[in-house]
């Protein structure tokens, strides 16, 4: 696979991770600015921001947590060119899930629902690992 293909879901993630970011932040200086938070009461990282903005924070953190292990996985797989039309299929549906995820998150927060997607995408990455560690060192 070409370097872009295995990377592209890659870039998409990234490009979720930020766009929750900057959104985070400019709600966040959009509620001190308007008076609806003190900068006191959130100066240690106390947790009284308005409910959506915990969602917010809450789905920033899923993005920078399971993700990483989504992450270090591309980048070995495009270094030890193990990366094939399945990688790239199970990438892009990992990412898909990671966005569905994030939209949860950041709507209607609905636990149930928003936990299958979580193991759902979980599962499609361990999948992935495990397809890697095969290739890599019983098929080399």
């Amino acid at each position: 696979m070409s370097p872009q293909a295995v990377l592209l879901p890659l870039l998409v993630q990234v490009a979720l991770t930020f766009g929750l970011g900057f959104w985070m932040a400019a709600r966040r200086v959009r509620a001190i600015r308007s008076g609806e938070v003190r900068p006191r009461d959130i100066a240690l990282r106390e947790p009284n921001w308005p409910k959506q903005l915990m969602q917010l924070q809450n789905a920033l953190s899923n993005q920078l947590e399971l993700p990483v292990l989504f992450y270090v996985l591309t980048i070995l797989a495009l270094f030890t060119q193990t990366a094939d039309l399945a990688f790239v299929a199970l990438a892009w549906l990992y990412v898909a899930l990671r966005l569905v995820h994030a939209y949860i998150h950041v709507t209607h927060n609905r636990v149930p629902r928003r936990g299958m997607v979580f193991i759902a995408s979980s599962i499609v990455l361990c999948v992935m690992w495990i397809a890697f560690a095969v290739r890599l060192f019983v098929t080399a």
